[in-house]
């Protein structure tokens, strides 16, 4: 527009995507070759962080047994395990979480199921579930 040019009073803005179903909630899905501005997963980071700083409490010697530490956070002990476990994931999938950069797969309750010890088995079962769209 130039300076002289009219304001238009109304803009009219053409976005193509669809709406799809996922766990339960509604996502936007864009065309393909189009990119999604990714937004944190808070839920996914709070548990992280709470898992690193249960991790450090109880290595410190501040709590016997996790136990002791869940009864002071309120919480069950068996929740605060599984919690605990995500201070085993690959420290590349913790970043890629931190950095919003993991893919819309990648959740809580999808972290808090059973995942293997060694590293790469971890990226290998995320991409299965990325690529089939399961959890």
């Amino acid at each position: 527009m130039t300076s002289g040019a009219p304001t238009p009073e109304t803009v009219t803005l053409h976005v193509p995507f669809r709406v799809v179903k996922r766990g339960g909630r509604k996502e936007m899905q864009l065309p393909d070759g189009t990119t999604k501005s990714r937004r944190t997963d808070n839920t996914l980071v709070k548990a992280l962080a709470r898992a690193f700083r249960w991790k450090r409490m109880l290595e410190s010697g501040e709590f016997a047994t996790i136990a002791e530490l869940a009864e002071r956070e309120g919480i069950a002990p068996s929740y605060m395990t599984r919690i605990l476990r995500l201070t085993l994931l690959a420290p590349d999938i913790v970043e890629a979480i931190l950095d919003a950069k993991q893919g819309p797969e990648v959740t809580l309750a999808q972290m808090l199921e059973p995942f293997p010890s060694e590293w790469s088995s971890q990226f290998n079962q995320l991409e299965r579930s990325d690529r089939t769209g399961c959890s």
